[in-house]
């Protein structure tokens, strides 16, 4: 009985198949994507989310730990009636809104220019002309 290598039963093992041809490198490096302004793009935008977000949890981390270590200073009287973890409580919704407000403004002048190239970019292509 001859053996036909295509006809395997399911406890039989198939041949390797045949390595794969090494994949040629992009013939446009400078399309969307591969652009320096993608990564400027990326790090203006990370750099924006950081500063956030340690402002706004900045200020939370201080007064949570001005609260478990200076009780003194927090417990403090101030004039009407208010101590002084009460009045740091408060200030956290100003701080947040202030964060959220530097973020936006932020965003609009530095991230939302350079997004805007990237898409003008991407559809124009390489010859400039709409796609």
């Amino acid at each position: 009985m001859s053996h036909y290598p295509e006809y395997l039963y399911p406890w039989q093992s198939s041949p390797p198949a045949p390595p794969l041809p090494p994949q040629p490198a992009p013939a446009h490096p400078d399309i969307p994507g591969h652009h320096g302004d993608l990564r400027k793009l990326r790090s203006a935008y990370r750099r924006l989310r950081r500063v956030a977000t340690l402002t706004a949890l900045g200020y939370f981390t201080l007064f949570l730990v001005l609260s478990a270590f200076a009780p003194g200073l927090m417990g403090g009287e101030l004039p009407g009636g208010l101590n002084t973890g009460l009045l740091l409580g408060l200030c956290q919704l100003p701080v947040t809104l202030v964060a959220i407000a530097v973020y936006e403004r932020s965003a609009r002048r530095r991230v939302d220019p350079l997004a805007e190239h990237l898409r003008r970019q991407g559809r124009t292509g390489r010859t400039g002309r709409p796609v």
